[in-house]
């Protein structure tokens, strides 16, 4: 990673635990990914050899940032963000990075930008928004997202409690295969595997990992 880049991450690190620690607005909160969850998605999205991206969720452009480094210049990360004052302050990171040619901003709800995406039109697909609409997100996400891709969700064991229904649509659902990763505050990971299998799979739990128990099991 470039020194630049290396400084300015760093000090978006420190501008968000300042400013999350300064206010107990949650809309005024930045609620950044930890470090070691943007080299996590650097390595997925490097080893996937993914062009097109898609984020849910901007917040200031922190994980924006490890995104469109992961995918190169000849890639594109489009991150989408309701917040007005957020995208400005994203915008400016974006710029300052040199990656704003690589970044597509949405600015609105998710739910219709869902609504208008290509089937397969994403080969990487992050969750860091509203988790409470997950589930109902589920169907639009399986189609956009590329066969043999991935879907990172964010706060998988801190805020468990908030996808549980999310997680028992995922293990319901045959073709998908997924496994909570203890990095940060969680990362659950799921792979949009099509490939017909004749044993079912359960949601797989990485060492120290805990995932909320499904309704019922899911097959891959």
């Amino acid at each position: 990673m470039e020194p630049e880049l290396a400084g300015l991450l760093r000090e978006l690190e420190e501008f968000g635990e300042a400013n999350d620690r300064a206010t107990t607005d949650r809309g005024h909160k930045m609620l950044n990914i930890t470090h070691d969850t943007g080299v996590l998605l650097t390595l997925l999205v490097r080893n996937g050899r993914c062009r097109d991206v898609l984020e849910i969720g901007t917040s200031n452009g922190y994980s924006t940032l490890w995104l469109a480094h992961a995918v190169g210049a000849d890639g594109r990360v489009t991150t989408v963000e309701r917040a007005p004052h957020k995208r400005a302050l994203a915008e400016e990171n974006f710029r300052r990075a040199g990656f704003a040619p690589r970044i597509r901003q949405v600015a609105g709800d998710a739910d219709e930008f869902l609504t208008s995406c290509a089937t397969g039109a994403f080969d990487f697909v992050f969750l860091d928004g509203d988790r409470g609409r997950y589930a109902d997100w589920w169907p639009a996400l399986r189609r956009i997202l590329a066969a043999g891709s991935l879907l990172v969700v964010d706060n998988a064991v801190s805020h468990a409690h908030e996808l549980t229904d999310f997680v028992r649509r995922v293990a319901a659902t045959e073709g998908y295969l997924s496994a909570l990763l203890p990095v940060g505050k969680g990362e659950l990971v799921i792979l949009k595997d099509t490939r017909p299998l004749s044993h079912p799979a359960a949601v797989t739990r990485a060492p120290g990992g805990v995932v909320p128990p499904p309704s019922s099991p899911s097959r891959w």
